[in-house]
């Protein structure tokens, strides 16, 4: 099968995004032409990392037209063969949580089914990506000392949550590197990542890279939850996961011990 062209709908976020994009490169190896509105703060990310793909700018709307209706308008003019919508649940659309998927799947779990691609090919994504390593050094070289001294990088907030981490534990020779606004796409973070002696990374789209690239299986990594079991990731690395704050618990806990 060649020469067809697939839409996808993922417009946000940004983790969601490198959930499904193994999904696109799956069809893509098929022979399939991808094209994929996503929000237009996030196309910076993608553009030069990810060239495959036809990335398409969706402004975000108050009333929540480019999660669904405004992306399926510009892949309806773009002549897709076919559109696969990779959301879970979706308001306004009943219809996504009766699939009979959706009670024993997580959310990124559920994308795989809808799309008919083997679950494993999300910890493909390394293939998905060119790096470039010459922005990974800049990075490097601006935030990590230059007395190669061990480092630890911490990631506590996500894209509406901001994580308490207490870094008390942390040996004070360790230098720590916050994830911050440094860069304008993810990616250039990757060499940080795969050097530091230890990762502390709350459940957002940092936590996926590192999982999706399996950089938790050579780096000591901590992970700190944020959502219940269904909105929550399936982990597939090494990873320690962090009881978090009362407050933050009260929100994640479903089940309930005692």
């Amino acid at each position: 099968m060649t020469n067809k062209k697939l839409g996808i709908i993922q417009s946000r976020g940004l983790g969601d995004i490198l959930i499904a994009l193994p999904i696109a490169n799956y069809y893509k190896k098929q022979g399939w032409e991808i094209h994929w509105p996503i929000c237009a703060s996030f196309i910076k990310n993608f553009e030069s990392h990810v060239p495959w793909v036809n990335w398409i700018s969706v402004p975000v709307d108050k009333q929540g037209k480019f999660f669904y209706d405004k992306p399926y308008q510009l892949l309806e003019s773009e002549q897709c063969d076919e559109i696969i919508c990779l959301y879970q649940s979706l308001t306004g659309h009943p219809e996504f949580i009766k699939r009979p998927e959706f009670q024993i799947t997580k959310f990124d779990q559920i994308k795989y089914h809808i799309a008919e691609v083997p679950f494993l090919e999300k910890w493909k994504l390394a293939d998905c990506i060119s790096r470039d390593l010459e922005k990974e050094k800049v990075l490097f070289d601006k935030l990590v000392n230059k007395e190669q001294k061990p480092y630890v990088v911490i990631h506590r907030k996500g894209s509406d949550f901001s994580a308490k981490i207490d870094s008390a534990w942390i040996p004070e020779d360790y230098q720590q590197i916050e994830i911050e606004e440094q860069s304008d796409s993810i990616f250039d973070w990757l060499t940080i990542l795969e050097k530091a002696e230890c990762l502390l990374l709350v459940d957002s789209v940092f936590s996926n890279l590192v999982d999706q690239f399996q950089i938790n299986n050579t780096v000591e990594s901590y992970f700190l939850p944020r959502s219940h079991i269904h909105l929550t990731p399936v982990l597939g690395g090494k990873w320690t996961v962090i009881e978090p704050d009362a407050d933050t618990l009260k929100k994640i806990t479903i089940f309930r011990m005692g």
